[in-house]
């Protein structure tokens, strides 16, 4: 994958599991997209994570002992700085209920174990792909902001100069009038 393609350095791939198994197998399904994965083993440890970078995506179990995955997406969602961050659920219970909880939290998208390893990976490259459109519209919008910015002030400029070029013009007639 190029350089263009990737997210950039500030995000990642939060993969949130308390089994060892589990983190093991999705890194060895996302390994190959070529995007930072970084691990965490409870809702705690998420939470922390989330406050120190920026993600494009966070794959979270829903069955943690202390706080599970909907208390973790809901403090996820709760935050400025990460309500945005888009949440697929993993878990290994078939209930309609958990998924509609998962759906009620925030979740982007619910999956349950065993999870077919193409339909997880295409998932995670739509919203990677979806991550990097908006770091694009993000630096678009900085750029016109910027270009705003620059032109309001030769605007203003203009509109100095031509405030200076009409008192002098105003003289210079009062001088011919008072010469007549």
């Amino acid at each position: 994958m190029n350089a263009e393609a990737r997210t950039d350095d500030s995000a990642g791939i939060l993969l949130v599991d308390d089994m060892e198994d589990n983190l093991i197998a999705l890194e060895a399904v996302l390994g190959s997209l070529n995007e930072p994965l970084v691990r965490a083993r409870s809702g705690e440890e998420a939470m922390k994570a989330l406050l120190r970078r920026r993600f494009a995506l966070v794959l979270l179990d829903v069955r943690m002992p202390g706080m599970d995955g909907f208390e973790t997406a809901a403090n996820i969602k709760r935050l400025d700085q990460t309500k945005d961050v888009p949440i697929i659920f993993l878990t290994g219970t078939d209930d309609s209920g958990y998924a509609f909880r998962g759906y009620a939290t925030g979740a982007a998208d619910y999956l349950t174990k065993p999870f077919d390893p193409w339909v997880l990976r295409a998932k995670v490259s739509v919203f990677l792909e979806l991550h990097r459109k908006n770091q694009q519209l993000e630096r678009l919008l900085v750029r016109q902001r910027t270009d705003y910015e620059e032109v309001s002030r030769q605007l203003a400029d203009l509109e100095q100069d031509l405030t200076e070029l009409q008192q002098m013009r105003v003289k210079e007639l009062r001088r011919l009038l008072e010469k007549r």
